[in-house]
């Protein structure tokens, strides 16, 4: 299994968003799959939890900045375009920001290979204070971070 992530700026996304884009690719394995051979609708948002966590998480660490405060998921919605099957090849997970308030972003996702786009999906990240079980503002770093992936 290879998985790996990196980042890559695009003037246009092939579905038209302006802006850079978080770019983490994996491999379907055997176990992604249901009785049809197609990519199981749930593994489908264990790759983007996946993605999501790379973007937010080991790629600020590894540009050394401070990790981010809590964060809870308070939505997801996921339009599947296309049947993903067992393959050699890898394919990868486009991620940026569609929306960005004081308290919670919108994530947005693409789910391709050159060829194909095989899903588009929106996940409702909520900035979150465990201590006092209500949202949080995002830290000026937080914030500044997601702007760079934020779609024009």
């Amino acid at each position: 299994m290879t998985e790996t992530t990196r980042t890559r700026e695009r003037t246009a996304g092939p579905s038209g968003a302006a802006g850079r884009r978080h770019v983490y690719e994996f491999q379907v394995r055997f176990a992604d799959l249901d009785p049809f051979n197609h990519v199981n609708n749930v593994r489908f948002l264990t790759h983007l939890e996946d993605a999501r966590i790379a973007l937010l998480h080991w790629d600020r660490l590894a540009a050394g900045q401070e990790r981010f405060g809590p964060l809870v998921v308070a939505r997801h919605e996921v339009d599947y375009k296309r049947p993903l099957t067992l393959r050699p090849e890898p394919v990868r997970i486009e991620t940026w920001v569609g929306e960005l308030r004081r308290t919670s972003f919108t994530l947005r996702y693409e789910v391709r290979d050159d060829a194909a786009l095989y899903l588009e999906a929106r996940s409702v990240m909520v900035g979150y204070d465990p201590e006092g079980l209500r949202p949080r503002r995002l830290s000026a770093a937080e914030h500044a971070y997601l702007s760079g992936y934020l779609a024009g």
